[in-house]
């Protein structure tokens, strides 16, 4: 298909987002064939490993093709964003748990659906452009394709920063965070994917890596822990506006252009998953008690409109004050039962 190549180079299964006009964002066709293309490597003997990269400097893949999502959810068919985010998140699984080794390139803006096909690759490279986001509850949603586990796993309350400010990472940052594993420069790329479709040795990735440039959020470490220490959208609140400094005026400024419903609610689910059993399945199916509510019940229809399609950055959100209450979240994070999302080895939800 024209937004995506999929082929067999040496030993190396190669799949390519060629649409770095709309910055790599990924459609449900993309995902279905991702999807296809992986389990027809799966149990190929000439298949020793995955490699996922994308054309053009500005984008790996900034996220899902969300347009798609919005013209069927503001038309009333919800079954259709439904359909598209349980198929996804049941990829971002399999990527995760493959078998054979996943490499992922992630070149620019890493964000959203790109953090779920990129970021729970085995070997995840970066290089001094890499930009990687969560910026899901400034559209209504919530950090999800299994992206609220990694932000769970980040070290100290970063996880709660990234998730409710939407802050880009740079390389440093990203494998700080978890994101991502190894530091490349971009100009030494093309001959590391050479040599990993000739030899089918992932091996050769570690040996390329370099030295990761400086962390800044590492840095802030005892600013962040101590800023977003609460457990509530109110308590971080406050916190922001108790603080005089720099960083507290710029988190303040980021969360409030977002939901305030995402933002409770993202708080709410990092808080279940920290939990040192929770595992990644977890974390897809809590997200999609989340977005499966999200456009009847959440933000998300009006978080795309003021965004992208009419373009005022005016979102009109429920509970504008910032007071969501706790039986809100209940609600967006309650069980679906028979609807709840399962895994094609799973009989139950």
């Amino acid at each position: 298909m024209a937004d995506i190549e999929i082929h067999v180079t040496g030993r190396a299964g190669r799949i390519t987002f060629t649409r770095p006009q709309a910055l790599n964002a990924m459609s449900y066709d993309m995902c279905r064939a991702i999807d296809t293309a992986m389990r027809n490597w799966r149990d190929d003997d000439a298949v020793d490993l995955v490699v996922i990269d994308a054309e053009g400097d500005k984008a790996f893949c900034a996220g899902g093709d969300i347009a798609e999502l919005y013209e069927t959810g503001r038309a009333g068919n919800y079954d259709y964003g439904r359909g598209f985010w349980r198929d996804e998140y049941r990829l971002n699984a399999y990527i995760a748990e493959y078998p054979k080794p996943v490499v992922s390139f992630m070149q620019g803006f890493t964000m959203g659906g790109g953090v779920g096909i990129g970021c729970h690759a085995a070997h995840r490279v970066v290089d001094d452009d890499s930009r990687i986001a969560m910026p899901e509850c400034g559209i209504g949603l919530v950090p999800d394709v299994g992206g609220s586990l990694l932000l769970a796993r980040a070290p100290g309350r970063l996880g709660s920063y990234l998730g409710l400010t939407g802050a880009r990472m740079g390389p440093g940052d990203a494998i700080h965070a978890g994101f991502a594993d190894h530091y490349i420069p971009r100009e030494t790329w093309r001959d590391l994917i050479e040599m990993l479709e000739a030899s089918g040795d992932v091996s050769h990735v570690a040996a390329h890596a370099k030295t990761p440039p400086a962390a800044p959020m590492a840095a802030q470490r005892a600013e962040i822990d101590r800023l977003f220490a609460a457990d509530s959208l109110g308590g971080i609140q406050a916190a922001l506006e108790a603080d005089g400094g720099g960083m507290a005026q710029q988190a303040l400024k980021s969360i409030r252009r977002n939901s305030p419903l995402s933002m409770a609610c993202t708080i709410e689910m990092l808080r279940r998953l920290r939990d040192p059993g929770a595992t990644l399945r977890d974390a897809l199916k809590l997200e999609f008690r989340f977005t499966w509510r999200a456009m009847e019940h959440g933000d998300f229809l009006e978080g795309i409109r003021a965004a992208i399609i009419d373009k005022d950055r005016n979102p009109a959100w429920q509970f504008a004050d910032m007071k969501v209450p706790e039986r809100a979240v209940e609600r967006m994070l309650a069980p679906l039962g028979t609807d709840g999302l399962t895994f094609p080895e799973e009989d139950t939800p």
